[in-house]
């Protein structure tokens, strides 16, 4: 069996010894931190770490250890191994350039993902999906089918074992049920600056929702519209000499951007919720 490398990520209530007692495990197999991220919230007083570790042909030897730390430190972890490619679900409406980007970065191994199916309420991009060989689904949708055409993107979720959902400019409001189930597990990207921060004390809500930059934002989906955590944002200058077109130009070329830059982080395990915040290692 191959030997390779693993990705560890944690996250526990904050307390001193974490890092000893996590590289204490690994180093008692006899294997090795490449990488070692971790942050520690003052205000929620919780601890979150990455780490990259090899080589090992597999990570059965770290079952009961880990086990018994999750224990002790009340601990969520996982182990993936680097490889691993997420299998994830675009879903699109009529404009598609986060879909074209995303399609051409995961082609040319900038993305370390599988795209098993594209989704679209429109038929617009079938002929691109074919082109890359990728399953197109579409799925039409009005007031009265929303429940019945959620039902079958589900069942699509569960027969292609999907880890992630992307919405890139996927131009529906998705349900309650369908953002609880797939919670975490969703990233949209907004044309726009978010969030709008309004009335008393703009920069202290600014800390409280955990604003990385204004500019396009990608964020993750909660039943909240365009209020869940953000992963990224990027700015684009424009000035007075630009026309409406190439306002537009210049704002796609960002959103794409943001949406892969979170894409990937996501891909790499570099991003954790952290209540209405994320913590975003890259």
């Amino acid at each position: 069996m191959t030997s390779q490398d693993h990705i560890l990520t944690l996250s526990c209530p904050d307390k001193s010894g974490i890092v000893h007692a996590i590289t204490g495990v690994l180093a008692k197999q006899n294997l090795t931190v490449l990488d070692l991220q971790q942050f520690s919230d003052p205000d929620l007083k919780k601890f979150f770490m990455r780490v990259h570790f090899g080589h090992a042909a597999t990570t059965e030897q770290l079952v009961e250890p880990f086990g018994d730390l999750a224990k002790d430190l009340q601990m969520d972890y996982q182990i993936v191994p680097k490889a691993h490619k997420p299998r994830v679900m675009i879903m699109v409406s009529k404009t598609g350039h986060c879909l074209n980007d995303l399609l051409f970065r995961q082609k040319t191994g900038q993305l370390n993902i599988d795209i098993p199916l594209i989704v679209s309420n429109h038929n617009e991009f079938e002929t691109l999906a074919k082109s890359y060989d990728i399953a197109f689904h579409h799925l039409p949708v009005n007031k009265d089918t929303k429940a019945e055409q959620e039902s079958r993107i589900l069942d699509l979720i569960k027969e292609q074992q999907v880890d992630l959902i992307v919405l890139a400019r996927y131009m529906q409001v998705l349900s309650p049920r369908l953002c609880t189930e797939m919670s975490g597990r969703i990233i949209n990207i907004h044309h726009s600056f978010l969030p709008s921060f309004k009335g008393a004390k703009p920069y202290h809500q600014a800390y409280d929702r955990g604003v990385k930059i204004i500019g396009a934002t990608a964020h993750f989906v909660t039943a909240d519209l365009d209020e869940g955590p953000i992963i990224e944002q990027r700015v684009a200058r424009v000035d007075h000499a630009m026309s409406s077109k190439e306002l537009v130009d210049e704002g796609s070329n960002v959103e794409s951007q943001v949406l892969a830059a979170a894409v990937k982080w996501w891909s790499e395990k570099r991003v954790f919720l952290n209540g209405h915040k994320t913590v975003v290692f890259n």
